[in-house]
């Protein structure tokens, strides 16, 4: 699998290609079933030079590519997203991260002190925002129904002294620059198919050669459910495996993607970092 999202070259942080950072995320998936021209799990339309769609369903370019600045500077109108509806006992910035990364980069997170379960996310652009509340509004996860709506706000400003939430994390966390962020040139956009919450994940940055008890030993441990199936895609290298879960129910998987997204899976080396999203595609 290759490196991708805007990470270190392959290897150079230990764990093959795609360890702390990498994207790769269809390049093998697009030889087994995918629909279309290197549809993966997704699809999306002809590919362009980069390899992914000419556009997405909101006219963005290679996956939602347009802006990588990633900052107030470059992030006009309509970069911001509000929140509703999170569960507070369950939810952080890092977790919040999880979700919204697969539709764009995220630049802030704010967690509103005086209003509960309710955040600001700042992507990298107005086409992610509108990607994320296409994707995720009445999203049901937590045993709460998310809901997004735009900011009047073009960005957020840093808070020096955020509030903690429940969890004693902090309320306001800034991700720009952050090696997981999947949208950071049009290379690492253009593996992105951009999918709606669904109850199978597609995965992939594990360790190659993962069982799939290892795999249910992850989300057993770390979120308390695990897949009912599993199925590893053949790998054209040994450096990393790939695969889809799938779930009893979409929020389960969605739940299981908040909290599993990201894991650092132990090797000889560096650790892993485990990636997952949504896919439409079955497992048969």
């Amino acid at each position: 699998m290759r490196g991708g999202g805007g990470g270190p070259p392959s290897g150079a942080y230990g764990g093959g290609p795609g360890a702390y950072g990498g994207g790769g995320y269809y390049d093998e998936y697009d030889q087994y079933g995918g629909p279309g021209p290197r549809g993966g799990p997704f699809g999306g339309g002809p590919p362009d030079r980069y390899g992914g769609p000419k556009q997405d369903r909101f006219g963005g370019p290679r996956g939602g590519y347009v802006d990588q600045g990633m900052g107030p500077q470059s992030s006009g109108q309509g970069c911001v997203v509000m929140v509703y509806g999170l569960n507070m006992e369950k939810m952080n910035c890092e977790r919040v991260f999880n979700l919204f990364c697969l539709y764009g980069n995220v630049v802030r997170i704010k967690f509103l002190k005086s209003k509960e379960g309710a955040a600001m996310v700042q992507l990298g652009d107005g086409i992610s925002v509108e990607r994320a509340i296409q994707n995720l509004h009445n999203c049901f996860f937590f045993a709460s129904e998310l809901r997004l709506s735009h900011s009047k706000q073009a960005f957020l400003q840093d808070v020096p002294n955020p509030h903690d939430l429940p969890d004693g994390t902090p309320s306001f966390k800034d991700f720009m620059g952050n090696r997981n962020n999947r949208f950071q040139n049009p290379e690492a956009a253009s593996k992105n198919r951009i999918q709606s919450p669904a109850k199978v994940l597609h995965f992939f940055n594990a360790p190659p050669g993962i069982s799939e008890d290892d795999l249910g030993e992850i989300f057993d441990n770390v979120c308390g459910k695990r897949p009912l199936r599993t199925k590893q895609f053949p790998s054209k290298t040994e450096r990393s495996s790939t695969g889809l879960l799938e779930f009893e129910n979409k929020g389960d998987a969605v739940e299981a993607l908040i909290l599993c997204n990201h894991h650092p899976i132990p090797s000889a080396k560096t650790p892993f970092v485990f990636k997952l999203c949504f896919s439409a595609s079955p497992i048969v």
